[in-house]
């Protein structure tokens, strides 16, 4: 199958961002088969299906680097909690609840909301498995949503628990093109050495990731000193968040070749500390973007890319936080083949309509105005794989209807189960 996207504004991350008028993008097989102006003369003998992009702008889709998918349903629960709230309310009080069908309905719609927004690929860091059944849930709506997914497999954290090792093997071959897999550890932060040891060896023996929540703690006041002591400094572990970690911590994460997930609304809502990304940026680690949680804040890229624009205005420009948006979050993920408009890789792509209100008309960068004016009503249509997810507006999955229902039944149990 062939699509030409014909005459848009179009914006690459690579080999730098940069904005080009009026260019075609081709698309055969799913991939990007070719970027550039006037690509095809006569569709109609090429047999191509052509989207007028000339009102549109095409850019790659975001990479969400960490959200929790399974708690949305509990959406706005815990704007006003600092971290350990947030543990105790949703952790501890809502996620030992969650059954399967709460983990399903969660998920699908969480990737739904995604997909509707931009973004075509998430870490999805489902730290409620319980059972066999709750992954099984979660793995099936992540592939009925059609998203690209890095699927973070754990316990959840208050549990103190290692990732179950036959739970892990068990859904080995669920892995695919679209949806890959992660050990989604508790850490060396949280939880004894001799379990973050396991983890780590039960990732090594399946040639997994690890994703990792971390920080300066009690238990461990040099986590990744304490990893690298051990032998256990990898180049494949996304570290999350980690505010309060000296910057030695910090060039240890860099010279590893790991990278780190900073999510801006959560860290600040929850107090987590400062502002890290300029300090990952200065200590040369990698570095992806993320929402989270949506208990505390919006869903959207658009809204984390602001807030990272905002508080690290000294150190990026709005090129830099749409490229760490997209190619360098998906290169936070091990992903080689997303993220930029790059010929041979993925086609996700998205298509903004340049003619609404907050979009029309401007005199400046188009990248700035994408960064700081754009949001999820401006996506006109997504494509993930070649494959339209969304178009003219609308998703068009005929499994949105009943996944809401779901979601709004999943959240009336979860309400009157805490009551």
């Amino acid at each position: 199958m062939r699509t030409l996207l014909r005459g848009g504004l179009v914006i690459d991350t690579e080999p730098e961002v940069m904005a080009r008028r009026e260019t075609d993008v081709l698309i055969e097989d799913g991939r990007i088969a070719a970027v550039g102006p006037g690509l095809i003369a006569d569709v109609e003998a090429a047999g191509v299906e052509v989207i007028d992009a000339t009102e549109r702008i095409v850019l790659p889709g975001f990479v969400d680097t960490h959200r929790h998918l399974w708690e949305t349903a509990l959406r706005g629960v815990a704007v006003d909690a600092d971290l350990g709230v947030y543990l105790e309310r949703v952790i501890g009080g809502y996620g030992t609840r969650f059954r399967p069908e709460d983990v399903a309905a969660g998920n699908l719609v969480g990737a739904f909301e995604c997909l509707d927004a931009g973004v075509t690929t998430v870490q999805d860091f489902s730290h409620v498995q319980s059972s066999d059944a709750h992954a099984d849930a979660a793995l099936d709506a992540l592939r009925d949503s059609g998203i690209r997914a890095v699927f973070g497999y754990g316990p959840l954290p208050l549990s103190g628990s290692a990732v179950s090792a036959d739970g892990m093997r068990r859904i080995m071959d669920r892995a695919s093109e679209r949806i890959g897999l992660a050990v989604a550890a508790i850490g060396p932060s949280f939880v004894p050495f001799e379990t973050v040891r396991a983890d780590w060896e039960l990732a090594d023996s399946l040639g997994l990731p690890v994703v990792v929540h971390i920080s300066s703690s009690s238990l461990a006041l040099d986590p990744i000193t304490r990893l690298r002591d051990a032998g256990l400094l990898r180049s494949n572990t996304l570290y999350i968040h980690g505010n309060n970690l000296p910057d030695s911590e910090l060039k240890l994460i860099a010279e590893s070749g790991a990278a780190v997930s900073v999510t801006p609304t959560v860290e600040a809502r929850m107090e987590m500390g400062e502002p890290l990304a300029p300090r990952l940026r200065a200590a040369g680690a990698g570095l992806g973007l993320g929402v989270d949680a949506v208990t505390s804040g919006a869903g959207d890229m658009f809204t984390a890319m602001r807030e990272l624009l905002a508080l690290g205005y000294q150190t990026f420009t709005a090129a830099d936080v749409l490229r760490i948006a997209t190619l360098e979050g998906a290169r936070a993920l091990g992903l080689t083949d997303v993220g930029s408009l790059a010929v041979g890789n993925q086609a996700d792509l998205v298509l903004l309509r340049r003619t609404d209100l907050n979009l029309v008309a401007h005199l400046g960068d188009p990248i700035a105005t994408v960064v700081t004016s754009a949001h999820p009503g401006n996506v006109d249509t997504v494509f993930v794989g070649g494959t339209a997810v969304k178009r003219n507006g609308s998703l068009v999955s005929p499994a949105l209807p009943g996944a809401l229902d779901a979601l709004a039944e999943s959240a009336a149990y979860l309400g009157s189960a805490l009551q």
